[in-house]
């Protein structure tokens, strides 16, 4: 099965090379069923958060309704970049399958020039949120 939802990740991943896209292509698959597909549209769209993983992210969370995507596993043409890693975890994905490795992504410089701005309100904001939440 894997085979087949990489095919599909591929698919899209050609239909981004049409448009003059990073040819990267993912799908999300639930209970053996592709509930998103996606590709890149960084340059259509004039937003470097459209990668091909977002927007399928996106998509799966419309889909059922759920910012929570357990039980889903993603396919994706290319392995994810730092922002789209984030977003998989975030999402709590089960799992993660890419076709070929992405060397352009090892040993990015760290942007954050200062960190400990006002820490403690942004920390005490955090902490209120979640105890209201667990209470």
């Amino acid at each position: 099965m894997e085979e087949i939802y990489m095919s599909e990740a591929i698919e899209q991943a050609k239909k981004a090379l049409r448009k003059g896209e990073v040819p990267v292509g993912a799908v999300i698959v639930k209970d053996s069923k592709i509930i998103a597909r996606a590709h890149n549209k960084r340059e259509t769209k004039k937003d470097t958060t459209c990668h091909a993983e977002i927007l399928a992210i996106k998509k799966a969370c419309k889909k059922i309704k759920d910012w929570r995507l357990n039980g889903c596993t993603i396919y994706v043409t290319l392995e994810p970049c730092p922002m789209c890693m984030g977003a998989i975890k975030q999402a709590r994905m089960d799992k993660v399958v890419y076709g070929t490795k992405n060397t352009k992504e090892v040993d990015l410089p760290l942007v954050i020039t200062n960190s400990d701005v006002q820490e403690k309100e942004c920390s005490r904001l955090l902490k209120l949120f979640f105890k209201k939440m667990r209470n």
